[in-house]
């Protein structure tokens, strides 16, 4: 279904944001000014924290393709990336590190700006050998035709390619023809297929043999080959949502490179997102394995029926 013989570990190409974050009431709206908490700076981006949740899944080596300035963010994405145990590959920009203003309400939602900076820098030459690499995880906050190139290329040499469409925009055929996982969340998906039909009516619309909708406190649906499984979300009090979809991605790959079956790597997936809710920030708050079994271990069975109905698949999906 989704497995692959060819041995070796992951590879994240994406973006890397010093994550500049301020608490407060609620996000504004707007037109709006509000007066926040004291500022916290995060090391963050999709691509980063999906490279750190990955390596903290542990089961498969995992490095990062990222482009950074020459500054103090580039220090602390550096230090965050390395300690979690990600190999690094680096194109350095003349541009600023990339950036995230980030406003956390007190029930934990977001709103989120990003500069990219030196994200827009990473180009389809930077791409490193991949001999050693079983998957690419790549999302979109660099550019599109970098994007592209770097699916062809795995397509080519037999490495499987997980997309995480993220910002939402529309995307060309071309790549989503090279990709086997595309992960998204609601609105990302109606930016692909239009807002028409039920969840899983548009899933069906992606053209993509497996994709996977993350629908927050609700949990997951993927599409596999035509049948659906439904993963429902761990329950959890939120404090902050950041990197909570990100965490998804990073352990859903890394049980895929690791031989995981599916199902068995959206539950794990799950579990480590509501884990990430529970902690302020964004690489900080992504849990270890170890965290991820314990928390699974004692989690109640939740009931995937409420959650089949509302993605409009029945009562029978599993």
């Amino acid at each position: 279904m989704i497995r692959s013989d060819r041995p070796g570990g992951v590879l994240v190409a994406g973006s890397a944001n010093a994550d500049f974050v301020v608490r407060a009431r609620h996000v504004p709206a707007p037109g709006e000014t509000l007066l926040g908490g004291d500022l916290s700076v995060f090391p963050g981006g999709k691509g980063a924290n999906q490279a750190v949740a990955a390596a903290r899944a542990g089961g498969a080596q995992t490095a990062m393709l990222v482009a950074l300035g020459d500054d103090d963010q580039a220090k602390l994405l550096i230090r965050s990336l390395e300690g979690a145990g990600v190999e690094l590959h680096i194109r350095r920009s003349a541009r600023s590190t990339g950036a995230a203003l980030i406003t956390v309400s007190d029930e934990g939602e977001n709103a989120i700006t990003v500069a990219p900076g030196a994200n827009a820098d990473l180009r389809p030459e930077d791409l490193p050998p991949l001999d050693d690499i079983a998957w690419l995880a790549m999302q979109l906050e660099t550019p599109l035709a970098t994007v592209l190139v770097y699916a062809r290329s795995a397509q080519v040499q037999g490495v499987r390619v997980l997309l995480n469409a993220a910002p939402a925009r529309a995307l060309p055929e071309a790549l989503l023809r090279a990709v086997d996982v595309l992960v998204v969340n609601e609105e990302e998906l109606t930016a692909l297929v239009g807002e028409h039909g039920s969840i899983a009516e548009r899933l069906a619309r992606t053209g993509v043999a497996i994709t996977v909708a993350t629908l927050g406190s609700r949990g997951a649906v993927a599409l596999v080959d035509g049948d659906y499984l439904v993963q429902p979300a761990f329950v959890v009090t939120p404090v902050d949502t950041t990197a909570a979809g990100d965490t998804f991605c990073g352990v859903l790959v890394a049980d895929l490179a690791a031989g995981e079956a599916l199902a068995a790597a959206l539950r794990r997936a799950a579990a480590a997102a509501a884990l990430v809710t529970t902690r302020a920030g964004a690489q900080s708050s992504i849990p270890t394995r170890a965290e991820v079994e314990a928390f699974m271990a004692e989690a109640q069975p939740a009931d995937h029926r409420p959650l089949a109905l509302y993605c409009g698949i029945g009562a029978t999906a599993g």
